[in-house]
């Protein structure tokens, strides 16, 4: 395992950000951190790439003990935090430049690792960083990462903020890294869409995961009952459908209601009960769950 962490402990005063959180991560793999603000995603992060130390528990990166091995591992890693941290007064050459002297290679050296992520940046390599667009940001912030040739990339919540265009090409960029140069990544994200796109997922809420499995393994393993529910008074439907007996819980998903309900459930009767509540155009649709209502049945699970 190429990074593996055993009953990692770290807490702020009274907040207990991480609550010994134990995973591996397999060597070329992509591995998503899927949680919330707040869930511990980004004290995980600094304590894996040596910049904060863990109250309890172990880590490893790369076989090397993230206390004892810190200036090993940061020459192994490569690390784009949440919030843009490179030199806005240098341009966009100067800074890979910066980074690439500080990691005792050049430019020229790995230009093969960024060249299908630089070239979207190039023309633009004299102007300021402070000055790039969010996506532009985002990508020169992933080149500088990956200069110095890093085995295991350390991606936090990369694509909060940016536009779905340069989400999307962002995915496409680590995807290649990770199948022409077999770089092990491990991304962090609030948007559970991407969960898709990770090999495997952990799961995190306050400070600890719900659950560790393949995107596509957590989502069958959901045995609820699950119906979208709609209806033209969207503002009192949400409490309308608490109220019914046979519904176990309701969230908002976008333009509509998912609602998991009982067994026995029968659509026709809680069309009938929103209709008494002087709901009219109501739409009900049986649907198989996504990676977020498998969060959110995990999450209320833990609650309760």
């Amino acid at each position: 395992m190429i990074v593996s962490v055993h009953n990692l402990k770290k807490r702020y005063r009274r907040v207990q950000a991480l609550r010994e959180v134990s995973f591996d991560v397999n060597e070329g793999e992509i591995f998503g951190l899927i949680g919330p603000d707040g869930a511990g995603k980004t004290t995980l992060f600094r304590i894996l790439a040596t910049l904060l130390l863990p109250d309890g528990g172990t880590a490893s990166v790369d076989w090397l003990d993230v206390v004892r091995d810190y200036k090993a591992i940061r020459r192994r890693i490569g690390y784009m935090p949440g919030r843009f941290s490179l030199y806005q007064d240098l341009t966009v050459e100067e800074n890979l430049q910066f980074f690439a002297t500080t990691f005792g290679t050049t430019i020229q050296e790995n230009y093969h690792l960024i060249k299908d992520i630089y070239q979207h940046i190039e023309r633009f390599k004299t102007r300021k960083a402070g000055q790039l667009s969010g996506g532009m940001k985002q990508k020169l912030a992933l080149s500088c990462a990956l200069i110095h040739a890093p085995r295991v990339l350390f991606l936090d919540e990369p694509t909060t903020g940016v536009d779905p265009v340069s989400r999307k090409e962002f995915w496409e960029m680590l995807h290649h890294l990770q199948h022409d140069y077999g770089i092990t990544i491990v991304v962090s994200t609030p948007y559970m869409d991407e969960a898709m796109k990770c090999d495997r997922i952990a799961l995190m809420q306050d400070g600890q995961f719900l659950q560790i499995d393949t995107p596509q393994a957590i989502i069958a393993g959901y045995e609820r009952n699950l119906w979208s529910v709609s209806s033209d008074h969207m503002h009192q439907l949400l409490g309308h459908l608490r109220q019914w007996p046979q519904a176990t819980s309701v969230f908002s998903f976008g333009v509509t209601y998912h609602v998991t309900v009982s067994p026995d459930a029968d659509a026709n009767r809680l069309r009938n009960f929103l209709a008494q509540k002087g709901h009219q155009h109501i739409d009900i649709n049986p649907i198989s769950a996504s990676i977020e209502d498998a969060f959110m049945a995990l999450s209320t699970t833990r609650q309760g």
